[in-house]
């Protein structure tokens, strides 16, 4: 089997300005379906809709729009698709030192330079700070270049001082790793993304990256903190989330094609990844069936 290339963007910025700022209308954004990574810190904001946040080893669910710090080389997967029935999306894209390596030296830059650190994690903000800093972010073409550029420095000065936060990957993790690492975590990833309703056998995916079994199983929890099991089973787990919440499909079928063969494994392995049944999850995210 042939494998998958990892994607390098390479990111140039907006004219006149040392950052780029993209907007993308629903179902516009041409990297949804694409895995990749760029040396560029990245903040998306997308405005109302639910879908997949897929974020270095981490996989989730979100609903009611995302604000999302990803940090340089972090891979990470578009977070938009047909379905995801959001209004807007806004993408800033900055190199670490976009300002110039000495700038960010100066006890005012503290608070950014801090919040660049943990975007190595990749975050997710909520609440408030979703709300607000999304409704700024939205209105940043409209400004000159000097006041655009003021404002992102005010933006990420109050993410960094925001209580409404939650860290993607656990503490220490990095995908900053060598371009090998890098090349074999990308196929690993596409396979899973494109797989994840099939069985992938360890023997599978241990030869699609040349590695024994064994050395396989250390490497990716290395990497990750996850065993690959796992990663594939939280996979499998948010796709049932958006499911449940986009399409009126019965749960069984919605365990079928989230790749569970066993309705009761399926049953109880939701209830430990949300605190929540299929059929309670549902109900309180019956608004997004309508």
């Amino acid at each position: 089997m042939r494998p998958i290339v990892p994607n390098l963007e390479i990111i140039v910025p907006s004219f006149g300005s040392s950052f780029s700022i993209s907007n993308h209308e629903e179902k516009a954004n041409i990297h949804t379906n694409h895995w990749h990574y760029h040396p560029e810190i990245e903040l998306v904001y997308i405005n109302g809709g639910s879908g997949k946040r897929q974020v270095g080893s981490h996989v989730s669910y979100y609903n009611d729009g995302d604000l999302i710090l990803i940090g340089s080389n972090l891979p990470h997967c578009g977070f938009t698709d047909e379905e995801t029935g959001n209004k807007k999306e806004t993408v800033i894209q900055m190199k670490p030192d976009f300002l110039g390596s000495a700038f960010f030296e100066i006890s005012e830059m503290t608070n950014i330079k801090n919040l660049f650190s943990q975007a190595k994690q990749g975050i997710s903000f909520t609440g408030k700070t979703k709300k607000l800093i999304g409704e700024r972010i939205e209105v940043l073409n409209k400004q000159t270049q000097l006041q655009r550029l003021l404002s992102i420095l005010s933006i990420l000065n109050e993410l960094e001082l925001s209580k409404d936060s939650v860290l993607l990957n656990a503490e220490g993790f990095s995908m900053e790793m060598q371009m090998q690492d890098n090349d074999r975590m990308n196929v690993i990833y596409n396979f899973v993304k494109d797989h994840f309703q099939e069985n992938i056998s360890l023997e599978v995916i241990s030869a699609l990256v040349a590695m024994t079994v064994p050395s396989f199983c250390r490497y990716f929890k290395k990497i990750t903190n996850k065993t690959f099991t796992k990663f594939v089973n939280d996979y499998r787990l948010v796709h049932a989330s958006k499911l449940l919440a986009e399409k009126p499909i019965s749960i069984s079928e919605i365990s079928y094609e989230s790749g569970f063969n066993n309705f009761g494994h399926f049953n109880k392995s939701f209830k430990e990844f949300t605190g929540k049944s299929p059929y309670q999850y549902r109900q309180e995210l019956k608004s997004f069936l309508e």
